[in-house]
Protein backbone atom coordinates (compact mmCIF):
# COMPACT_ATOMS: atom_id res chain seq x y z
CA UNK A 1 0.00 0.00 0.00
CA UNK A 2 1.44 3.38 -1.19
CA UNK A 3 1.73 6.48 1.23
CA UNK A 4 3.44 9.21 2.03
CA UNK A 5 6.68 7.97 4.08
CA UNK A 6 6.87 10.23 7.45
CA UNK A 7 9.79 8.64 8.97
CA UNK A 8 11.19 5.37 10.08
CA UNK A 9 10.85 3.43 13.63
CA UNK A 10 13.60 0.98 14.39
CA UNK A 11 13.93 1.07 10.59
CA UNK A 12 10.06 0.01 9.49
CA UNK A 13 9.14 2.97 7.20
CA UNK A 14 5.67 4.73 8.68
CA UNK A 15 3.69 5.91 6.07
CA UNK A 16 0.21 7.48 5.37
CA UNK A 17 -2.08 6.82 2.67
CA UNK A 18 -4.12 9.33 1.03
CA UNK A 19 -7.20 7.88 2.08
CA UNK A 20 -6.05 8.64 5.92
CA UNK A 21 -6.44 12.20 4.64
CA UNK A 22 -10.18 11.55 3.87
CA UNK A 23 -11.18 10.02 7.25
CA UNK A 24 -9.68 11.42 9.69
CA UNK A 25 -11.70 14.94 9.47
CA UNK A 26 -14.75 12.53 9.19
CA UNK A 27 -13.63 10.83 12.02
CA UNK A 28 -13.35 13.85 14.07
CA UNK A 29 -16.65 14.94 13.04
CA UNK A 30 -18.35 12.05 13.92
CA UNK A 31 -16.57 12.00 17.31
CA UNK A 32 -17.60 15.78 18.03
CA UNK A 33 -21.27 15.70 16.79
CA UNK A 34 -21.37 12.18 19.86
CA UNK A 35 -19.58 13.86 22.33
CA UNK A 36 -22.71 13.86 25.19
CA UNK A 37 -23.26 10.31 24.01
CA UNK A 38 -19.64 8.89 24.72
CA UNK A 39 -19.88 11.18 28.31
CA UNK A 40 -22.99 9.37 29.09
CA UNK A 41 -21.28 5.64 28.55
CA UNK A 42 -17.91 7.18 30.40
CA UNK A 43 -19.75 8.26 33.11
CA UNK A 44 -21.86 4.98 33.02
CA UNK A 45 -19.74 2.48 32.51
CA UNK A 46 -15.92 4.45 33.81
CA UNK A 47 -18.01 5.72 37.30
CA UNK A 48 -16.68 9.42 35.70
CA UNK A 49 -18.83 12.44 36.62
CA UNK A 50 -18.26 14.21 33.45
CA UNK A 51 -20.78 17.36 32.87
CA UNK A 52 -21.79 16.94 29.43
CA UNK A 53 -22.88 20.33 28.89
CA UNK A 54 -19.67 21.69 29.37
CA UNK A 55 -18.47 20.13 26.80
CA UNK A 56 -21.10 20.43 24.31
CA UNK A 57 -20.73 24.31 23.66
CA UNK A 58 -19.16 26.04 20.59
CA UNK A 59 -16.68 24.55 19.02
CA UNK A 60 -15.28 22.61 21.53
CA UNK A 61 -16.75 19.38 20.54
CA UNK A 62 -15.03 19.52 17.01
CA UNK A 63 -11.66 19.91 18.85
CA UNK A 64 -12.38 17.22 21.58
CA UNK A 65 -13.35 15.02 17.97
CA UNK A 66 -10.03 15.74 16.34
CA UNK A 67 -7.70 14.79 19.67
CA UNK A 68 -9.73 11.72 19.86
CA UNK A 69 -9.32 10.70 16.31
CA UNK A 70 -5.56 11.57 16.08
CA UNK A 71 -5.21 9.55 19.45
CA UNK A 72 -7.36 6.62 18.31
CA UNK A 73 -5.14 6.26 14.91
CA UNK A 74 -1.89 6.83 17.11
CA UNK A 75 -3.25 3.75 18.98
CA UNK A 76 -3.67 1.78 15.77
CA UNK A 77 -0.05 2.84 15.25
CA UNK A 78 0.90 0.88 18.02
CA UNK A 79 -1.34 -1.81 17.15
CA UNK A 80 0.63 -2.48 14.27
CA UNK A 81 4.28 -1.76 16.09
CA UNK A 82 3.02 -5.12 18.70
CA UNK A 83 2.80 -7.10 15.47
CA UNK A 84 5.67 -5.77 13.73
CA UNK A 85 8.16 -5.98 16.47
CA UNK A 86 7.41 -9.33 17.58
CA UNK A 87 7.53 -10.20 14.06
CA UNK A 88 11.02 -8.85 13.85
CA UNK A 89 11.80 -11.09 16.89
CA UNK A 90 10.83 -13.88 14.58
CA UNK A 91 13.45 -12.55 12.13
CA UNK A 92 10.56 -11.43 9.59
CA UNK A 93 11.38 -7.92 7.43
CA UNK A 94 8.41 -5.81 7.79
CA UNK A 95 7.88 -3.48 4.50
CA UNK A 96 6.21 -0.30 5.75
CA UNK A 97 3.34 0.55 8.16
CA UNK A 98 0.60 2.27 6.40
CA UNK A 99 -2.36 4.71 8.25
CA UNK A 100 -5.50 4.54 5.67
CA UNK A 101 -9.20 4.35 5.33
CA UNK A 102 -9.78 1.72 7.70
CA UNK A 103 -7.05 2.20 10.04
CA UNK A 104 -3.34 0.44 9.90
CA UNK A 105 -1.79 -2.13 7.76
CA UNK A 106 1.73 -3.69 8.84
CA UNK A 107 2.62 -5.11 5.49
CA UNK A 108 5.65 -8.04 5.73
CA UNK A 109 7.78 -8.69 2.84
CA UNK A 110 6.88 -12.96 4.04
CA UNK A 111 3.94 -13.81 5.86
CA UNK A 112 5.05 -16.76 8.37
CA UNK A 113 3.54 -20.29 7.84
CA UNK A 114 4.48 -21.82 11.25
CA UNK A 115 1.45 -21.78 13.33
CA UNK A 116 3.44 -20.67 16.54
CA UNK A 117 4.80 -17.46 15.36
CA UNK A 118 1.50 -16.62 13.06
CA UNK A 119 -0.30 -17.05 16.26
CA UNK A 120 2.09 -14.48 18.86
CA UNK A 121 2.32 -12.17 15.70
CA UNK A 122 -1.39 -11.77 15.48
CA UNK A 123 -2.44 -11.32 19.36
CA UNK A 124 0.25 -8.73 19.91
CA UNK A 125 -1.40 -6.45 18.25
CA UNK A 126 -4.74 -6.74 20.37
CA UNK A 127 -2.87 -7.42 23.36
CA UNK A 128 -1.15 -3.58 22.73
CA UNK A 129 -4.55 -2.15 22.43
CA UNK A 130 -5.87 -3.99 25.25
CA UNK A 131 -2.63 -2.24 27.03
CA UNK A 132 -2.98 1.24 25.73
CA UNK A 133 -7.03 1.04 26.75
CA UNK A 134 -5.95 0.04 30.44
CA UNK A 135 -3.49 3.20 31.16
CA UNK A 136 -5.91 5.34 29.76
CA UNK A 137 -8.20 3.86 32.00
CA UNK A 138 -6.22 4.38 35.07
CA UNK A 139 -5.05 7.50 34.28
CA UNK A 140 -8.92 8.29 34.06
CA UNK A 141 -9.96 7.04 37.02
CA UNK A 142 -6.76 8.17 39.14
CA UNK A 143 -5.28 11.23 37.58
CA UNK A 144 -6.80 14.79 38.23
CA UNK A 145 -7.41 16.06 34.84
CA UNK A 146 -9.29 19.00 32.65
CA UNK A 147 -12.64 17.53 31.80
CA UNK A 148 -11.18 18.27 27.67
CA UNK A 149 -8.18 15.84 28.51
CA UNK A 150 -10.29 13.69 30.75
CA UNK A 151 -12.72 13.08 27.70
CA UNK A 152 -9.90 12.26 25.09
CA UNK A 153 -8.36 9.70 27.79
CA UNK A 154 -11.41 8.27 28.35
CA UNK A 155 -12.41 8.02 24.85
CA UNK A 156 -8.69 6.01 24.06
CA UNK A 157 -9.71 4.04 27.23
CA UNK A 158 -12.95 2.49 25.68
CA UNK A 159 -11.92 2.37 22.33
CA UNK A 160 -8.92 0.82 22.76
CA UNK A 161 -10.87 -2.24 24.53
CA UNK A 162 -13.15 -2.14 21.57
CA UNK A 163 -10.91 -2.21 18.60
CA UNK A 164 -8.82 -5.37 20.47
CA UNK A 165 -12.12 -7.12 20.60
CA UNK A 166 -13.17 -6.43 17.38
CA UNK A 167 -9.78 -7.28 15.78
CA UNK A 168 -10.53 -10.39 17.30
CA UNK A 169 -13.40 -11.48 15.35
CA UNK A 170 -12.98 -14.29 12.64
CA UNK A 171 -12.40 -11.92 9.90
CA UNK A 172 -9.58 -13.01 8.15
CA UNK A 173 -7.80 -11.15 7.39
CA UNK A 174 -8.02 -9.52 10.63
CA UNK A 175 -6.13 -10.47 13.55
CA UNK A 176 -8.73 -12.81 15.01
CA UNK A 177 -8.68 -14.53 11.63
CA UNK A 178 -5.16 -14.75 11.73
CA UNK A 179 -5.48 -16.46 14.89
CA UNK A 180 -8.26 -19.04 13.57
CA UNK A 181 -5.74 -19.37 10.75
CA UNK A 182 -3.11 -20.12 13.10
CA UNK A 183 -5.31 -22.94 15.37
CA UNK A 184 -6.17 -24.52 12.34
CA UNK A 185 -2.82 -25.39 11.06
CA UNK A 186 -2.17 -26.87 13.91
CA UNK A 187 -3.48 -30.09 12.59
CA UNK A 188 -3.95 -29.11 8.63
CA UNK A 189 -1.41 -27.90 6.00
CA UNK A 190 -0.88 -24.23 6.14
CA UNK A 191 -2.76 -23.60 2.62
CA UNK A 192 -5.99 -25.47 3.34
CA UNK A 193 -6.08 -23.43 7.12
CA UNK A 194 -5.98 -20.99 5.35
CA UNK A 195 -8.74 -21.54 2.61
CA UNK A 196 -10.72 -22.51 5.67
CA UNK A 197 -10.43 -18.97 7.39
CA UNK A 198 -10.70 -17.33 4.52
CA UNK A 199 -14.54 -18.72 3.95
CA UNK A 200 -15.67 -18.18 7.76
CA UNK A 201 -13.51 -14.32 7.29
CA UNK A 202 -16.19 -14.46 4.29
CA UNK A 203 -18.98 -15.02 6.17
CA UNK A 204 -17.82 -12.48 8.77
CA UNK A 205 -17.82 -10.02 6.19
CA UNK A 206 -21.05 -10.68 4.09
CA UNK A 207 -22.77 -10.51 8.01
CA UNK A 208 -21.12 -7.33 8.70
CA UNK A 209 -21.77 -5.62 5.86
CA UNK A 210 -25.09 -6.63 6.18
CA UNK A 211 -25.30 -5.06 9.48
CA UNK A 212 -23.75 -1.56 8.50
CA UNK A 213 -26.19 -1.86 5.45
CA UNK A 214 -29.19 -2.01 7.45
CA UNK A 215 -27.36 0.83 10.22
CA UNK A 216 -26.84 3.29 7.24
CA UNK A 217 -23.07 3.05 8.23
CA UNK A 218 -21.33 3.10 5.03
CA UNK A 219 -17.43 3.16 6.70
CA UNK A 220 -19.05 -0.33 8.10
CA UNK A 221 -20.31 -1.72 4.76
CA UNK A 222 -16.24 -0.57 3.18
CA UNK A 223 -14.69 -2.48 5.42
CA UNK A 224 -16.62 -5.93 5.13
CA UNK A 225 -15.87 -5.38 1.17
CA UNK A 226 -12.12 -4.74 2.09
CA UNK A 227 -12.09 -7.76 4.63
CA UNK A 228 -13.84 -10.32 1.97
CA UNK A 229 -11.34 -8.86 -0.92
CA UNK A 230 -8.46 -8.93 1.11
CA UNK A 231 -8.97 -12.66 2.74
CA UNK A 232 -10.05 -14.00 -0.43
CA UNK A 233 -6.60 -12.30 -2.29
CA UNK A 234 -4.21 -13.67 0.49
CA UNK A 235 -6.21 -17.43 0.49
CA UNK A 236 -5.45 -17.27 -3.29
CA UNK A 237 -1.68 -16.43 -2.89
CA UNK A 238 -1.15 -19.05 0.00
CA UNK A 239 -2.89 -21.28 -2.58
CA UNK A 240 -0.27 -20.39 -5.26
CA UNK A 241 2.97 -20.44 -3.00
CA UNK A 242 2.21 -24.05 -1.54
CA UNK A 243 1.39 -25.60 -5.31
CA UNK A 244 4.85 -23.51 -6.83
CA UNK A 245 6.61 -24.84 -3.45
CA UNK A 246 10.24 -25.86 -5.11
CA UNK A 247 8.93 -25.44 -8.39
CA UNK A 248 11.61 -23.20 -10.73
CA UNK A 249 11.08 -21.14 -13.74
CA UNK A 250 12.85 -23.47 -15.63
CA UNK A 251 10.54 -26.59 -15.08
CA UNK A 252 7.54 -24.51 -17.09
CA UNK A 253 9.54 -22.12 -19.25
CA UNK A 254 9.53 -22.51 -23.43
CA UNK A 255 13.34 -23.15 -23.85
CA UNK A 256 15.42 -21.60 -26.31
CA UNK A 257 14.62 -24.39 -28.81
CA UNK A 258 10.99 -24.05 -29.10
CA UNK A 259 10.91 -20.59 -28.91
CA UNK A 260 9.27 -18.03 -31.26
CA UNK A 261 11.17 -15.02 -31.91
CA UNK A 262 11.63 -11.47 -34.43
CA UNK A 263 14.25 -9.26 -35.24
CA UNK A 264 14.66 -5.65 -34.99
CA UNK A 265 13.90 -5.14 -38.92
CA UNK A 266 10.85 -7.25 -38.67
CA UNK A 267 8.10 -5.01 -40.33
CA UNK A 268 4.84 -4.20 -37.87
CA UNK A 269 2.63 -5.36 -40.90
CA UNK A 270 4.65 -8.69 -40.79
CA UNK A 271 4.96 -8.89 -36.96
CA UNK A 272 0.80 -8.79 -36.61
CA UNK A 273 0.41 -11.44 -39.04
CA UNK A 274 2.78 -13.90 -37.26
CA UNK A 275 0.82 -12.64 -34.01
CA UNK A 276 -2.51 -14.04 -35.45
CA UNK A 277 -1.36 -17.14 -36.87
CA UNK A 278 0.75 -18.04 -34.61
CA UNK A 279 -1.35 -16.89 -31.80
CA UNK A 280 1.27 -15.37 -29.45
CA UNK A 281 1.14 -11.66 -27.93
CA UNK A 282 4.64 -11.45 -27.37
CA UNK A 283 8.19 -12.15 -28.88
CA UNK A 284 11.98 -11.66 -27.76
CA UNK A 285 13.55 -9.65 -30.48
CA UNK A 286 16.93 -10.73 -31.33
CA UNK A 287 19.84 -9.16 -33.32
CA UNK A 288 23.06 -11.46 -34.35
CA UNK A 289 21.49 -13.99 -31.85
CA UNK A 290 21.97 -11.65 -28.88
CA UNK A 291 18.73 -10.48 -26.60
CA UNK A 292 17.98 -6.46 -27.63
CA UNK A 293 14.27 -6.29 -27.16
CA UNK A 294 10.46 -7.61 -26.32
CA UNK A 295 7.55 -6.45 -28.25
CA UNK A 296 4.08 -7.13 -27.69
CA UNK A 297 0.63 -7.20 -29.13
CA UNK A 298 0.10 -3.35 -27.26
CA UNK A 299 2.97 -2.14 -28.45
CA UNK A 300 2.56 -2.95 -32.56
CA UNK A 301 -1.46 -1.76 -32.18
CA UNK A 302 0.40 1.87 -31.25
CA UNK A 303 0.97 1.72 -34.84
CA UNK A 304 -2.03 2.79 -37.44
CA UNK A 305 -2.58 0.39 -39.81
CA UNK A 306 -1.88 2.13 -42.60
CA UNK A 307 1.70 2.96 -41.59
CA UNK A 308 2.79 -0.73 -40.20
CA UNK A 309 4.42 -1.27 -43.34
CA UNK A 310 7.10 1.31 -42.94
CA UNK A 311 7.72 0.95 -39.30
CA UNK A 312 9.48 -2.19 -38.08
CA UNK A 313 9.74 -3.87 -34.95
CA UNK A 314 12.99 -2.07 -33.61
CA UNK A 315 10.91 1.10 -33.58
CA UNK A 316 8.47 -0.04 -31.09
CA UNK A 317 10.07 -2.45 -29.02
CA UNK A 318 10.76 -2.13 -25.39
CA UNK A 319 14.72 -2.15 -24.66
CA UNK A 320 13.70 -2.05 -20.62
CA UNK A 321 13.61 -6.08 -20.57
CA UNK A 322 11.55 -7.68 -18.17
CA UNK A 323 13.95 -11.07 -17.36
CA UNK A 324 14.63 -13.68 -14.67
CA UNK A 325 16.83 -16.71 -14.12
CA UNK A 326 16.26 -20.46 -14.73
CA UNK A 327 16.49 -21.09 -10.75
CA UNK A 328 14.09 -18.21 -9.76
CA UNK A 329 10.97 -19.49 -7.64
CA UNK A 330 8.05 -19.93 -10.29
CA UNK A 331 5.84 -17.69 -7.80
CA UNK A 332 8.63 -15.04 -7.60
CA UNK A 333 8.40 -15.34 -11.60
CA UNK A 334 4.66 -14.61 -11.30
CA UNK A 335 5.20 -11.63 -8.72
CA UNK A 336 7.65 -9.72 -11.05
CA UNK A 337 5.25 -9.85 -13.61
CA UNK A 338 2.52 -8.31 -11.54
CA UNK A 339 4.93 -5.70 -10.14
CA UNK A 340 5.93 -4.63 -13.55
CA UNK A 341 2.73 -5.25 -15.50
CA UNK A 342 3.99 -7.67 -17.90
CA UNK A 343 2.40 -10.72 -18.98
CA UNK A 344 5.37 -12.78 -20.10
CA UNK A 345 9.59 -12.51 -18.45
CA UNK A 346 12.68 -13.95 -20.76
CA UNK A 347 14.92 -16.39 -19.00
CA UNK A 348 18.72 -15.48 -19.08
CA UNK A 349 21.45 -17.00 -17.98
CA UNK A 350 24.37 -16.05 -16.34
CA UNK A 351 25.87 -14.08 -19.24
CA UNK A 352 22.83 -12.59 -20.00
CA UNK A 353 21.74 -14.95 -22.73
CA UNK A 354 18.48 -16.02 -24.17
CA UNK A 355 17.60 -19.16 -22.85
CA UNK A 356 13.62 -19.64 -22.66
CA UNK A 357 10.61 -17.75 -22.12
CA UNK A 358 7.66 -18.02 -19.52
CA UNK A 359 4.41 -16.59 -19.17
CA UNK A 360 1.46 -15.42 -17.32
CA UNK A 361 -0.41 -18.21 -19.10
CA UNK A 362 2.29 -21.18 -18.66
CA UNK A 363 2.78 -20.39 -14.70
CA UNK A 364 -1.75 -20.55 -14.46
CA UNK A 365 -1.63 -23.82 -16.48
CA UNK A 366 1.29 -25.48 -14.60
CA UNK A 367 -0.92 -24.70 -11.60
CA UNK A 368 -4.05 -25.84 -13.30
CA UNK A 369 -1.88 -29.12 -13.76
CA UNK A 370 -0.51 -29.09 -10.10
CA UNK A 371 -3.72 -28.61 -8.24
CA UNK A 372 -5.78 -31.50 -10.40
CA UNK A 373 -2.80 -34.02 -10.94
CA UNK A 374 -1.84 -34.43 -7.31
CA UNK A 375 1.67 -35.40 -5.92
CA UNK A 376 2.32 -37.39 -8.27
CA UNK A 377 2.29 -35.35 -11.21
CA UNK A 378 3.53 -32.31 -8.90
CA UNK A 379 6.63 -34.47 -8.45
CA UNK A 380 7.14 -35.28 -12.53
CA UNK A 381 6.88 -31.81 -12.81
CA UNK A 382 9.54 -30.88 -10.18
CA UNK A 383 11.23 -33.13 -11.64
CA UNK A 384 12.18 -30.80 -15.25
CA UNK A 385 9.47 -32.08 -17.77
CA UNK A 386 8.07 -29.07 -19.41
CA UNK A 387 4.70 -28.41 -19.85
CA UNK A 388 2.67 -28.22 -23.38
CA UNK A 389 3.14 -25.39 -25.62
CA UNK A 390 0.27 -23.12 -24.50
CA UNK A 391 -0.61 -19.29 -26.42
CA UNK A 392 -0.71 -16.21 -25.08
CA UNK A 393 3.19 -15.48 -25.00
Amino acid sequence: MRGITLGRVAGIPVRLNWTFLLILPVFAWLIGTQVGQFVELMNEVMNATLDAGALTGGQLPFVLGTAAAVGLFVSVLLHEFGHSFVAMRFGYEIDSITLWLFGGVASFTEMPEDWKQELLIAVAGPIVSVLIGAVAWVAFASVSLPPEAAFVVGYLALMNVVLAAFNMLPGFPMDGGRVLRALLARRRPHAQATKIAAEVGKVFAFLLGLWGLFNGNLITVGLAFFIYIAGAGEAQQTVLRAAFQDVRVGDIMTPRPELRTVTPTTSVAELMQRMFSERHTGYPVLQNDRLVGMVTLEDAQGVREVERDAFTVEDVMADDIASVTADADALDALEEMQSRGVGRLVVIDANGDLIGLISRTDLMTAFDVIQSGGSALTGGLRGGGNLPDVSGR
